[in-house]
């Protein structure tokens, strides 16, 4: 079998890696270079922010996913010497309500997921640098981080070194080729590639690019602003979440704080309002940040959907055609979960957890 993905970030490259490792001929192309748009903007928390609030479907993805990079991460940086640096630290949640946390502690336990109330002791035991007078939160021990934009780097690196894998970077597609129900191939400015599998994943630009198709999926743009202080190690040891922000630490010292929530189009820029609030945000999580300079202000696009529930399977009216988009704010979170999911449903395999919920069809 020939596959052709178009969309070569985090997910992109998962499946590609994926289907090539089950036998698969795989070209997956992409209108910019690999993983440099939501995938390299992104934080890396291998967890949805405060995860009871999703629908269990987002649930279910994310609980194969977290186990997953484990092994994932050791496999890519001893294939390709690029460390994706995954840090297993877990993750803090602090200045949440007394209904939120009854709520994420009935979660935890209905799913069987490491959560727990702990006191201040313990916030300033595993952060020193926190801001003043915090009584209590709420502590996931199991979750971890991931540097994205190494990750990009070593996936990207493992598909070329794969014999199996062609990368087109830098060609947007077009248009598609038909033969009756079929999807054989797609069109660029300069050439026509195809194939006997074809999937989209190419996340915000998903839903438009299936548009001319006759096929109307909600996953919009919506627009995020990002910013990196060049700290220390040891700051900052593990993810932070506080009122709907985080911070999130790097190995060598960096910290990212994010993000905004806009919904703009595809426009992509950064702008003073959204730096001082971002600014303001790491302040009040890590008041020692002053002492550090900001490094970088940026921004990128998720891939927006109800609910957050991404869209894997086949795309109906066509017998080729398969979509992988939607993930909206947890795209690596739920990368592993979702390539493997969709690689089940193209090679007729048993799919490691029910596909009723993402169908297009819903």
């Amino acid at each position: 079998m020939h596959a052709l993905i178009i969309g070569a970030g985090v997910i992109g490259m998962m499946l590609a890696r994926e289907l090539s490792q089950s036998g698969s001929k795989v070209t997956i192309i992409d209108r910019k270079g690999c993983a440099q748009e939501s995938s390299w903007a992104g934080g890396g928390i291998v967890s949805p922010l405060y995860p009871w609030r999703y629908p269990e479907a987002v649930t279910q993805l994310a609980t194969w996913s977290q186990s997953s990079y484990v092994h994932l991460a050791q496999d890519l940086l001893e294939e390709t010497g690029i460390d994706p640096e995954l840090r297993q630290k877990g993750m803090l949640m602090v200045g949440v309500e007394d209904q939120d946390q009854d709520q994420a502690l009935a979660w935890a336990e209905k799913f069987h997921r490491p959560l727990r109330k702990v006191d201040s002791g313990f916030l300033y035991q595993k952060e020193a640098n926190l801001c003043p007078d915090l009584e209590e939160g709420l502590w996931m021990p199991e979750v971890s981080s991931i540097r994205n934009p190494r990750l990009g780097q070593a996936l990207r690196r493992s598909l070329e070194l794969s014999p199996d894998i062609q990368i087109l970077e830098h060609q947007e597609v077009s248009g598609f080729c038909f033969e009756r129900n079929k999807v054989t191939g797609v069109k660029t400015k300069t050439q026509k590639v195809f194939a006997d599998k074809v999937i989209v994943a190419s996340g915000a630009w998903s839903g438009e690019l299936l548009q001319p198709l006759g096929v109307n999926i909600p996953v919009e743009p919506v627009h995020g602003q990002m910013m990196l202080f060049k700290a220390e190690p040891g700051l900052v040891n593990r993810v932070v979440l506080k009122g709907g922000r985080y911070v999130i630490p790097r190995n060598d010292g960096r910290v990212l704080v994010g993000s905004t929530l806009e919904r703009i189009g595809f426009e992509k820029r950064t702008t003073e309002e959204a730096a001082k609030s971002l600014y303001d945000t790491a302040l009040d999580i890590i008041p020692a940040l002053a002492d550090y300079p900001v490094e970088h202000h940026w921004s990128g696009l998720r891939p927006g959907s109800p609910e957050g529930i991404p869209y894997i399977g086949n795309v109906p009216g066509f017998d080729n055609l398969y979509i992988n988009a939607g993930q909206y704010r947890n795209g690596l979170v739920l990368a592993p979960a979702s390539t493997r999911l969709l690689a089940d449903i193209i090679l007729d395999r048993k799919p490691i957890i029910t596909a009723d919920p993402y169908q297009v069809a819903r």
